[in-house]
């Protein structure tokens, strides 16, 4: 039975299995796909493979199962929901999208109302929309806007989006009033705002309507500055080491260490994949973590850490490399 949403490219699961002659096989899905992982597996299954499905959460192309389909014994890593991002490992990768099927043209309709007051829009999206900017940008030019669809080169596609990426955005932010973002939930648009500091419209196709997120940004940016002020108190620092294969920025974490001891802290580097609140509490000597794993961990997740944990960029405003205003115009998410 095949999904009535998302394109899983069955077809091709098929061929690249018996071209391959996989004999093990992991399925790594993000949430919204994962009740597709038996159907799957299944289908690998009765070409003589034996397959599995990793239930543990998967936030992006960053984070790769590759040590667990390598613990496994796993011959093939199929990874769904997300483009290609992370070169070829010791485990063959297979990246299938997973792009939508539900057309977009109603919901940004509905948008129309939310941008009557701009007339310059940047269009931006995740993977599974990318082929239906063109459509979008049509209506768009029809009642008269002008759309700019950002290609920084650092993304498989223009317009594309990813949860700690978006230069494609920022590579046209000077040539726009407000962003329209195709596709469902807060969590990425959110981020375009947080990058831009432009104001940011959904349109969610899933849900069929449409919002602007500005209360939420600006629930955010409050949340930030207070943790940034509360981080200015602290004498010791934990530097969080990601070892997710996309995550892992030793680099990085030796720098800010560096820069923190220089400024008179106390740093202790701490390693782990999962970056959480019953983590940091086993080590209640330490004031304030600085993460160098995933930036969004801090944003999304504040209000749950008893402590300061901030992104390498907020780091810099406590080291007094970067005022609050530059950080503003620097974003949150690029070095």
């Amino acid at each position: 039975m095949k999904s009535s949403t998302f394109d899983l490219e069955e077809r091709r699961l098929k061929e690249e299995v018996r071209k391959r002659g996989a004999k093990r096989v992991l399925f790594q899905l993000p949430e919204g796909l994962k009740p597709e992982g038996p159907r799957l597996a299944s289908i690998a299954e009765k070409l003589g493979a034996i397959a599995i499905v990793s239930a543990d959460p998967c936030y992006g192309a960053c984070d790769l199962a590759v040590q667990d389909a390598e613990s496994l014994g796993a011959d093939l890593l199929v990874h769904y929901g997300h483009s290609e991002m992370m070169p070829q490992q010791r485990v063959p990768i297979i990246y299938v999208e997973a792009k939508t099927e539900v057309s977009v043209k109603a919901t940004v309709k509905k948008a129309l109302p939310l941008l009557k007051l701009y007339k310059r829009i940047g269009l931006v999206t995740t993977v599974q929309h990318v082929d239906m900017l063109g459509e979008a940008r049509e209506l768009l030019l029809s009642v008269g806007k002008s759309v700019a669809v950002g290609d920084a080169g650092r993304l498989k596609y223009a317009g594309q989006v990813i949860g700690c990426n978006y230069s494609n955005a920022k590579a046209v932010v000077k040539d726009v009033d407000a962003f329209l973002f195709i596709g469902g939930g807060r969590f990425h648009p959110i981020g375009v705002a947080l990058a831009t500091s432009k104001p940011t419209i959904v349109a969610d196709p899933y849900e069929q309507r449409a919002y602007a997120i500005e209360a939420e940004v600006q629930k955010i940016m409050k949340q930030r500055w207070s943790c940034i002020r509360e981080a200015e108190k602290a004498k010791r620092f934990g530097v969080l080491i990601g070892l997710k294969s996309g995550q892992k920025r030793i680099d990085e974490a030796l720098q800010v260490k560096e820069k923190l001891k220089k400024k008179g802290k106390e740093v202790t580097f701490l390693t782990m994949r999962e970056v959480t609140p019953e983590a940091l509490i086993q080590f209640p000597t330490l004031d304030s973590f600085v993460n160098t794993a995933c930036p969004r961990i801090a944003l999304d997740d504040a209000s749950k850490f008893r402590k300061p944990v901030l992104t390498t960029n907020e780091a810099l405003v406590i080291i007094g490399e970067l005022t609050w205003e530059e950080l503003l115009k620097k974003g949150w998410f690029e070095s």
